[in-house]
């Protein structure tokens, strides 16, 4: 399929009970996949194929827009409607094709450059105006496209071809950025961790609002095994830990470790020497974000960081559906409008050599 902006214009209506059933292949285009051999881009890619089908929306129906950057070759590998847009600019894009078009499945890939440094204005406006649209954020702490310069969420003291002398920049956590700006589906997984990845991404895209989902990749060529102590399964168990609504924070190869709240800070204690009713909980609903964010603070190696979704509250209204009701309500008192005449009215001006 074409990635012809302009053929989803049109309204179309369909049966659902009409559609054929479609697989993974059915959401491959024929386009050459263009990452380095062994980036983590190819599993995202892979779950985000898998995941589709289950969604039950056409491909007609569904867009991925993208930025600048690896993982914004995204649309070019999808057999879908897509747009490559420009540097941080993709939440700006989908804004507005949401906007017009509210029965489109749209989905905003982008990277940790290029949403937190150039687009980190439209990446924090998207999120508080909760539009419907899914945000997938590939983490590699890394340029990449521009051969391994620090981006804005590279570790302090990294060593990088524009920090030879290591950053001093205190990193962005994209999930606290999230959260501070109060989206209603904050989440993160692990691209080695397919399985996990492949049901946050589901999640997310079954949620009505911003979805965003933080993965973390690894960028074999320019910060390779960065975040090896969270994808490589040997380490993982003890240093991540898996979030899930309703259940004990409990983690370690041997599940023997868990998160207590002690006042206002989280502590890791062994689980045979407190009682299980000393665990958090985790609430994923709770509309107050700030047990959440505390959770998004928790960083390796002092603490296990969290994987899974930390926070999705249902119910609160999303930008497109209520730039929509405006619009409807404008055509009811004042009609469906002239272009024309709105050109030619209120102060104008005529222009004399």
């Amino acid at each position: 399929m074409s990635f012809n902006f302009a053929k989803i214009i049109p309204t179309q209506s369909f049966n659902p009970m009409n559609l054929p059933v479609l697989k993974a292949a059915d959401f491959a285009s024929d386009q050459d996949v263009r990452w380095c051999p062994g980036c983590g881009d190819y599993s995202i890619l892979a779950q985000m194929k898998k995941i589709l089908p289950d969604l039950g929306v056409p491909r007609e129906k569904t867009v991925f827009v993208s930025g600048i950057g690896c993982s914004s070759r995204f649309p070019y590998y999808m057999n879908t409607y897509g747009m490559h847009s420009i540097h941080g600019r993709a939440p700006t894009f989908a804004t507005g094709l949401k906007s017009t078009r509210p029965d489109l499945m749209v989905w905003v890939i982008t990277g940790d450059g290029d949403a937190l440094s150039i687009g980190g204005n439209h990446f924090i406006h998207c999120l508080r105006r909760n539009l419907d649209v899914n945000i997938v954020l590939f983490n590699n702490r890394i340029y990449g496209l521009t051969k391994g310069q620090y981006s804005p969420t590279s570790t302090e003291g990294q060593v990088t071809k524009s920090t030879p002398m290591g950053a001093i920049d205190h990193p962005l956590s994209p999930l606290s950025v999230a959260l501070a700006a109060e989206a209603t589906f904050v989440a993160r997984s692990i691209d080695a961790h397919v399985q996990h990845l492949g049901k946050t991404l589901k999640a997310a895209a079954e949620h009505k609002g911003t979805s965003l989902v933080e993965v973390y990749q690894n960028c074999n060529v320019f910060n390779d095994g960065a975040m090896a102590y969270a994808q490589e399964r040997k380490q993982r168990a003890d240093n991540v830990i898996e979030l899930e609504h309703g259940k004990p924070l409990i983690f370690g190869a041997e599940r023997d470790k868990g998160i207590r709240l002690v006042g206002s800070h989280l502590e890791v204690v062994n689980t045979a020497d407190v009682p299980a009713d000393d665990l958090l909980i985790h609430d994923a609903h709770d509309p107050n974000p700030s047990i959440q964010m505390m959770l998004a603070r928790m960083r390796y190696p002092d603490m296990p960081e969290p994987i899974g979704v930390l926070r999705s509250v249902a119910g609160v209204a999303t930008y497109n559906d209520q730039i929509n009701e405006q619009v409807t309500q404008a055509k009811a008192a004042r009609g469906e409008g002239d272009l024309s005449k709105l050109f030619r009215s209120g102060d104008t001006w005529e222009v004399t050599a």
